[in-house]
């Protein structure tokens, strides 16, 4: 797969894109990232792109030319992907939203900035638009990097085990069950007896009881559209 990034400040990029398993990943070729900067593109004299919003008000507008020009430039005439706008108005980004993108060929994600992108250029380049929450960032940078990090994850050989990403919060609308590593005691606290028992199939009915009680006391909205079974359901209204 790969993910395009057209942004104003791609130097934000480098240490996320770089390290851990987003940088492993790009050394062993599973996920290409690129960065473009839109000024380069801006046919403006001083390469601004930015302007006055018409209308007035407060704060500046990002130029739809330098923007519709470096898009046409990373998607070429025979483009396969999908166009996104990281904005706050999009849909919400999901686990199954993540997982859909996933499959995609190629991502070119806008980062807006300012108080925003002239509609003109989202009207003429965009397919879609993401939010990755209800509440205002400085630009779509931070949120193009949230996007990137868990969609790679759902990328084949990204965390070396296809299991991984499935046993996550989200991945079937519940929280993740506790996890613990050695040492078997400390400070007078313990591993739960079961976890050390070698029965796998008790050991996946604690932690699926254990996603339910998370979920219930952290997140008990999520269970209004949680599929679960009529003994699950049983087992929250004794939890």
């Amino acid at each position: 797969m790969k993910i395009t990034i057209l942004t104003i400040f791609p130097e934000m990029f480098a240490s996320v894109l770089n390290s851990s398993i987003l940088g492993r990943a790009r050394e062993q070729g599973l996920i290409e990232v690129e960065c473009v900067d839109i000024r380069p593109f801006s046919d403006r004299k001083h390469k601004n792109t930015d302007d006055y919003p018409f209308g007035g008000g407060a704060g500046m507008v990002m130029l739809a030319q330098p923007i519709m020009d470096a898009m046409a430039a990373v998607t070429g005439e025979d483009f396969r992907g999908r166009r996104i706008y990281m904005g706050p108005r999009g849909t919400t980004l999901t686990t199954a939203k993540a997982r859909e993108l996933a499959a995609e060929e190629h991502l070119v994600l806008l980062c807006g900035h300012y108080e925003g992108v002239d509609q003109r250029a989202l009207d003429a380049c965009i397919d879609e638009e993401i939010s990755i929450g209800d509440y205002i960032l400085t630009g779509g940078e931070l949120a193009a990097m949230v996007l990137t990090d868990c969609v790679a994850r759902f990328i084949p050989g990204v965390l070396g085990s296809a299991e991984s990403p499935e046993e996550e919060s989200f991945s079937d609308g519940l929280l993740e069950y506790p996890q613990y590593t050695r040492p078997r005691e400390l400070r007078g606290m313990e591993v739960p007896e079961i976890l050390l028992s070698g029965d796998h199939a008790k050991i996946r009915a604690w932690r699926r009881q254990e996603s339910l009680r998370a979920t219930k006391r952290f997140r008990p909205d999520l269970l209004e559209k949680a599929d679960l079974t009529g003994k699950e359901k049983q087992m929250l209204e004794e939890l």
